[in-house]
């Protein structure tokens, strides 16, 4: 009888600690770190933080801060991780912290090409290999974008496939086949003909719908076309038709998994959260929006020709050739050499404010940002070393542009130069940064620039006295309005400004009010 007692008893024990204790409840907060391209999933996450009466909060990043945030183990501030493919947990999960790792939709990395073009190169409706669009491009018949592979999963995706090409499609490429000279050198070719270059897969897709008229294509997510082709549509231009690479082709697998720290009502909360991404409905929602959901997601039975149109490419019933995934070290080794001998290089020119509102602890930022960039060890950490044919630029300012220096390549010691003088300056007078990019106009007219991939960083706290309708006529006259600017805004800066020169260059701002190292990080990473 004692016993049956004892036994009741702790089964009721048992029972009120899962209701207190394995149960989210309204005090619950769930922080997620997830690639950009799930926002458009934001959504129905909040849908359930509602139903649930619990805080979901998602936090967008870089497939590289994703991979850093693991490495921190419990230590991270997030208590999930979603990013775009299983190998940014597989590279950051050094201590193994992540678990019921899931995915919760597939899409495949494709080569989405305007059908005009697709058509006069012979692609539609035809098998067209890595190397068909090595010999389109290289013949200047193809002008197109990607984002860079060690920024975002969709340029690692692509990289990692055209690697796997090259070396005769090995079952899983090892680090033998990085080390093949002719491996190098037709990923060299490859990374060279690309025309527009991005740090993440949401922006690049913005700027094709923006500037299709420049471009003919762009390497994106299938899905991502998808919302493309619907922007193309709506505004009266051509839409992409899709190529699925025959001997390239990498599938992004978008896990969800938990960072596991002991905390019964957070772990509760991420399996509501995982199941209701799951669950039927929500996964109809995701596959009307171009995502591969069901069973492998792969193929996609009766699938809606709205969104997969397949007189657009779209290829829904054939079972897509899956690349096999590297290991964790195969995969780092690739990224670093795509950092530092593979890709196009980058011109960068620096635009920095020394202004009198400086002082202080902005104009310390400032330096400490540059100090990431231009510290070849430091700028490692976040795979953003220069390249041995790189440009580097500073141009400082205030009202005026003091003396300009550059740096030609990777020299640690030449750049640690550069770095002495970027710290060597004071703080001046005013603000006019719209001659700094005039005269940085002038600089990148000295190259040919066709083969750089080039872009202007402005870091500024303030409002300009000089005019923009002079630096924007100069970068029409010299045929270089393309030419990107990537703001960093901080302090009493002009957002209006600064979302001006964005959008004539189709740039981007990136607020440094809270993170001004991480902001000068973030833009470089578009320049890769």
């Amino acid at each position: 009888m004692k016993t049956r007692l004892l036994s009741v008893l702790a089964m009721l024990a048992l029972a009120v600690f899962c209701l207190t204790g394995c149960m989210p409840d309204a005090k619950t907060t769930l922080r997620v770190i997830s690639g950009s391209e799930n926002k458009a999933l934001e959504p129905m996450v909040q849908q359930l933080a509602s139903r649930e009466g619990i805080t979901i909060e998602v936090t967008y990043k870089g497939s590289v801060d994703i991979m850093l945030e693991l490495e921190k183990g419990t230590a991270s501030t997030y208590d999930a991780v979603w990013p775009a493919d299983r190998i940014w947990i597989t590279l950051g999960d050094r201590q193994h912290v992540v678990k019921n790792v899931e995915s919760i939709y597939r899409t495949p990395v494709v080569f989405g090409v305007k059908k005009s073009v697709a058509q006069r190169l012979g692609w539609v409706n035809k098998p067209v290999s890595v190397n068909d669009i090595l010999s389109a491009a290289k013949s200047g018949r193809l002008r197109y974008m990607m984002t860079s592979a060690t920024q975002s999963n969709s340029g690692a995706a692509a990289y990692l496939g055209y690697l796997s090409a090259f070396a005769g499609k090995p079952e899983v490429l090892s680090s033998d086949d990085l080390k093949k000279p002719e491996v190098a050198e037709k990923v060299r070719q490859i990374l060279g003909t690309v025309n527009r270059t991005a740090g993440s897969s949401g922006f690049l897709k913005d700027t094709f719908v923006q500037q299709s008229d420049l471009y003919d294509a762009m390497v994106n997510y299938e899905t991502m076309v998808v919302a493309a082709n619907q922007e193309l549509a709506r505004q009266g231009k051509e839409q992409l038709y899709v190529i699925y690479p025959t001997d390239g082709l990498s599938i992004a697998d978008s896990p969800l998994g938990l960072i596991a720290k002991g905390d019964a009502a957070k772990e509760a909360a991420f399996l509501k959260l995982q199941a209701f991404l799951k669950d039927a409905p929500q996964q109809q929602t995701m596959l009307s929006m171009g995502h591969r959901t069901g069973g492998l997601g792969i193929t996609v039975p009766n699938a809606d020709t709205a969104v997969f149109n397949p007189a657009y490419g779209f290829d829904t019933t054939t079972n897509l050739p899956i690349l096999n995934k590297p290991s964790a070290d195969v995969i780092r080794e690739a990224l670093v050499l795509y950092q530092t001998a593979f890709r196009k290089p980058s011109l960068t020119i620096y635009v920095l404010d020394y202004s009198g509102s400086m002082k202080g602890k902005p104009l310390q930022q400032l330096k400490d940002g540059m100090r990431m960039m231009l510290d070849q060890q430091l700028a490692g950490q976040y795979l953003l070393q220069a390249a041995p044919k790189d440009i580097t630029v500073v141009i400082p300012f205030d009202d005026q542009v003091f003396d300009i220096k550059s740096v030609a390549g990777n020299d640690p010691d030449k750049l640690r130069d550069l770095l002495a003088y970027v710290d060597s300056l004071p703080d001046r007078s005013g603000t006019n940064f719209y001659e700094p990019l005039r005269q940085a106009l002038s600089i990148v007219k000295q190259y040919d620039h066709e083969t750089y991939s080039v872009a202007f960083v402005l870091m500024t706290d303030g409002e300009s006295n000089g005019s923009f309708e002079s630096f924007n006529q100069e970068a029409q006259r010299l045929g270089l309005s393309n030419v990107p600017v990537y703001s960093i805004m901080f302090g009493s800066a002009d957002a209006t400004q600064l979302n001006r020169l964005a959008e004539i260059s189709s740039g981007r701002v990136f607020d440094g009010r809270k993170d001004l190292i991480g902001a000068f990080r973030e833009a470089k990473g578009y320049n890769n």
